[in-house]
């Protein structure tokens, strides 16, 4: 999985081995039986951070902060155990005490239906038996915190190739500016964004997320790639018409790596995401839903034959359906029940750019009913 992203997410090898040089090497904290470890967490956007990344076996009381700004929680699971604290809100703690036997344990934010998870907020803890370690250079070496089979497993996981081919289908609608249908289920959410609250507020009134559509025609195919942080890639071609007339090409052929407005570290390929509406998770100006597959892309966007510019910034989510037959209003505030099989393609200028030739500047576009399948090999 990526961060967007950067997020993607999770720590590249060549950070660890860089960590290796500047911290050297870390043994397991070692206590009598009867002595409790402490191990302390930190939760944010979107990361979990342990103060120790071994400990002996026994019993163990985890102290956890959540410093980021919206809601997170804690989750300890391996060996049987599957335990987690209530929601913790920003600015608050809690604890947890657990008897761990020897393994590893992944630790982690179950907020979301694991959506927090999914965007990075995954560790794991190695638990060792209560005798001491061999020798440094005798057994596994500790890198950072993480020891190199732990790496290997990561990076055997993270090579796992994850891929899904999406082609667009159904009634094909453009949504013009407009304001949101569900304000006030999105108003208590919004608090969440802090500066970015008054941006959002606006766009509540006159935003991309409305029920002014217009039915016009195109296709949308397109192959990703999630193959964890900064390796992600998109192939795909978008060709549409839109209410006034004008063609338009999208070619998507890299991802975006960089944070982007609004929610810190999403960029690339992310497969099999719960977000949105009430997750506290990316902007709640799109109802709550699943996605089979979002990502964050660059683009080279023509019209009517012309390049417009090489750096469009391009957000795409084959996701449940929001928006009912007929007239394509949004139908829901929850739609994570729905068959996933709405494609949305919404294209803004690049930073410092003029606005596109099109209602509010912007262009986005829906396929209603859209398909996906794992690409031949």
């Amino acid at each position: 999985m990526s961060y967007l992203h950067a997020i993607p997410v999770g720590n590249a090898a060549g950070l660890l081995l860089a960590a290796v040089a500047l911290a050297g090497p870390r043994a397991p904290v070692h206590r009598a039986p009867s002595d409790p470890a402490a191990v302390s967490a930190k939760l944010s956007e979107w990361k979990v951070e342990l103060s120790e990344r071994t400990i002996t076996a026994g019993t163990v009381t985890f102290t956890i902060a959540n410093v980021g700004s919206i809601p997170h929680a804690l989750e300890v699971e391996g060996k049987g155990i599957e335990q987690e604290t209530a929601v913790i809100q920003p600015g608050s703690s809690a604890t947890l005490t657990l008897a761990l036997k020897p393994g590893t344990y992944e630790v982690y934010c179950p907020v979301g239906e694991d959506s927090h998870k999914k965007l990075g907020m995954e560790t794991h803890l190695t638990v060792t038996a209560s005798k001491a370690p061999a020798a440094s250079g005798a057994g596994e070496s500790e890198m950072g915190g993480a020891s190199m089979s732990e790496m290997s497993e990561s990076r055997a996981m993270g090579d796992k190739v994850q891929a899904i081919r999406v082609t667009g289908g159904g009634p094909v609608i453009q949504i013009l500016p407009g304001p949101f249908p569900f304000p006030d289920s999105a108003a208590p959410i919004l608090k969440q964004f802090g500066d970015e609250k008054e941006g959002l507020e606006s766009q509540v009134k006159n935003g991309p997320y409305s029920n002014n559509v217009a039915p016009i025609s195109g296709r949308f195919t397109f192959t990703a790639q999630d193959l964890g942080p900064v390796r992600d890639s998109v192939a795909g071609v978008a060709e549409f018409t839109t209410q006034d007339g004008a063609r338009w090409k999208l070619v998507l052929d890299r991802v975006q790596t960089k944070d982007v407005p609004h929610h810190p570290r999403f960029g690339g390929v992310i497969l099999g995401l719960y977000y949105h509406g009430n997750t506290a998770v990316h902007t709640p100006l799109v109802p709550t839903i699943n996605s089979a597959v979002a990502l964050w892309a660059v683009g080279h966007l023509y019209r009517n034959g012309a390049l417009v510019t090489d750096n469009a910034q391009t957000h795409v989510m084959l996701l449940s359906r929001t928006r009912r037959d007929g007239d394509f209003a949004l139908a829901c505030w929850d739609c994570s029940k729905n068959k996933i099989e709405e494609l949305q393609v919404q294209i803004l200028p690049g930073p410092g750019e003029p606005k596109f030739d099109a209602p509010g500047g912007f262009l986005f576009i829906n396929w209603e009913k859209s398909s996906s399948a794992k690409p031949a090999s």
